[in-house]
């Protein structure tokens, strides 16, 4: 759009997590002279992400990476120049374990979620009985699914690979992604690939193999989806921030106009009024921290007045539920598909050790326990071992994940009953003695979407409806996808769409 078509713009981004920092980024790419408004209801901007320093130790209260298939957020790091601040996991330890039958074992080299590569160090391990190991064995044999209805993921990995392979490799691998129950959990919303695999080729090890020997043939032919590939291979796709994941938060809100960011001020209202958005927020706050000043603040915003606002655009970075709420007065029907959407809490638990105190070797990234082990704990990432700088000499960060929607009932314990219930876990499985130096517990409730059967559909009929309504667009983890870069590929996306007519 030209220059003089995009002063006279004005957009509003409520909700300022990940998703939409990125959209009122991009916003401002495509159109530099356009007026961004970015409400953010709390105090800080970066929604779940946030790191400390504590004691030396570096903290990550929520997602501590980002993986770098899905390209947008490194994209993003390069255009705003912080892709220098980007750091690989560390080479030495690359990979995962998993409880089977109360201890530790390495998962086996080239499977990854449930792409059986090798069949070899399989059939060495110890996870699966030796009929587990020949029901994977047969997964070439099985015929591929012909009807076009939604398959869970349970669903998918039992028919293919075998039960006992599910409940020992893929449910725990899958839960350390979504905290999802995978018997809900929508195939072709949330690993599309593997459909698309198993219609391509009628097995995931034949399609692996086949895509491996085409790598052989043509060298330079693109990645390989994520998680093709041995385990090792894998982590090497993550990287981040090298001074915690909330650096890139700042480093995206430095690139905004003074006068852009409000916090403190939640959406009351959303509506359409005479060709335009109006925005009604609540109390409002002027930070220096995010370049905010007052003499900056948008025409009728008032501190504790419930101010219109009218917009050309509005794009909703919140979560389902918040959006849900916001666009009752807009389209009952799209507000109630967007609803729809439901959610998982879980707790992290991030505990400090002296490297004496743990008899395990620690010769991986983490773990992940299967439901079938009937413990309390989720899985357990190693910070300082995959990333430098998270500890101090001779200090160990571990993170603990509880909850999820297999174990919803642990988010109601105390913190010092989560702590306790951390530590007994780590001390049976990593040979720990004495009690952790630092230990901080951090809750998300209902903040994990959890894209159960149903849900391409629903994405279907949100879509249509948002495309009714010129100005309007949606971003965020509720759609397509959980990760850091999807959820700025949405933002970045909800973007372009408000900007689409005018081209």
């Amino acid at each position: 759009m030209s220059a003089a078509t995009s002063a006279t713009k004005r957009i509003a981004v409520i909700g300022g997590g990940i998703s939409g920092l990125a959209a009122a980024h991009r916003v401002l790419e495509l159109a530099p002279e356009a007026e961004v408004v970015l409400f953010e209801a709390s105090e800080r901007l970066g929604g779940v992400i946030r790191t400390v320093r504590q004691d030396g130790f570096l903290i990550e209260q929520s997602a501590d990476s980002f993986i770098t298939t899905v390209p947008a957020a490194v994209n993003l790091c390069r255009r705003i120049g912080f892709a220098d601040q980007l750091i690989p996991t560390e080479p030495a330890h690359r990979g995962a374990m998993v409880v089977a039958r109360g201890k530790l074992e390495r998962v086996p080299e080239g499977f990854v979620l449930m792409s059986p590569k090798w069949l070899g160090p399989i059939m060495r391990s110890p996870i699966l009985s030796w009929r587990g190991k020949l029901r994977l064995a047969c997964e070439r044999f099985v015929p591929p699914r012909t009807d076009q209805h939604d398959e869970s993921v349970a669903g998918f990995a039992r028919r293919r690979l075998g039960r006992e392979a599910f409940e020992r490799l893929v449910q725990p691998l899958v839960g350390g992604i979504y905290t999802a129950d995978p018997e809900k959990l929508s195939l072709a919303a949330t690993l599309p690939r593997y459909l698309e695999m198993e219609r391509q080729w009628g097995s995931l090890r034949r399609a692996v193999r086949a895509r491996r020997k085409g790598n052989e043939q043509h060298p330079h032919p693109g990645p390989l989806p994520e998680g093709e590939g041995d385990s090792g291979a894998r982590y090497s796709m993550f990287v981040a921030p090298r001074e915690g994941m909330s650096s890139l938060v700042e480093a995206i809100a430095a690139r905004l106009p003074a006068g852009c960011v409000r916090l403190n001020a939640a959406v009351q209202r959303v509506e359409r009024a005479s060709g335009q958005w109006s925005v009604v927020s609540g109390q409002e706050k002027v930070s220096s921290e995010w370049l905010v000043v007052s003499e900056q603040l948008a025409p009728g915003s008032a501190g504790g007045r419930e101010q219109p606002q009218l917009f050309d655009g509005v794009i909703l970075a919140t979560s389902a539920a918040v959006t849900g709420k916001l666009l009752r007065g807009v389209n009952a029907e799209l507000a109630r598909e967007v609803s729809e959407v439901e959610y998982a809490g879980s707790a992290i638990v991030v505990l400090g050790y002296d490297r004496s105190q743990i008899a395990h070797p620690l010769d991986s990234f983490g773990f992940v326990v299967p439901a079938i082990e009937r413990r309390k704990i989720l899985s357990a990432s190693f910070s300082s071992v995959k990333f430098p700088g998270r500890a101090p000499e001779g200090k160990v960060l571990i993170r603990v994940f509880l909850g999820g929607a297999l174990q919803p009932e642990m988010l109601a314990l105390s913190d010092d009953q989560l702590r306790r219930t951390a530590e007994e876990e780590l001390r049976d499985l990593l040979g720990i003695s004495g009690s952790a130096g630092l230990s901080q517990v951090f809750r998300w409730l209902a903040s994990m979407p959890q894209y159960h059967l149903g849900h391409l559909w629903h994405l279907q009929y949100i879509n249509q409806h948002v495309a009714e309504l010129p100005g309007l667009a949606l971003a965020g983890n509720a759609y397509e996808g959980v990760g850091i870069p999807q959820c700025i590929k949405s933002g970045e996306e909800a973007a372009e769409r408000i900007f689409k007519n005018d081209q």
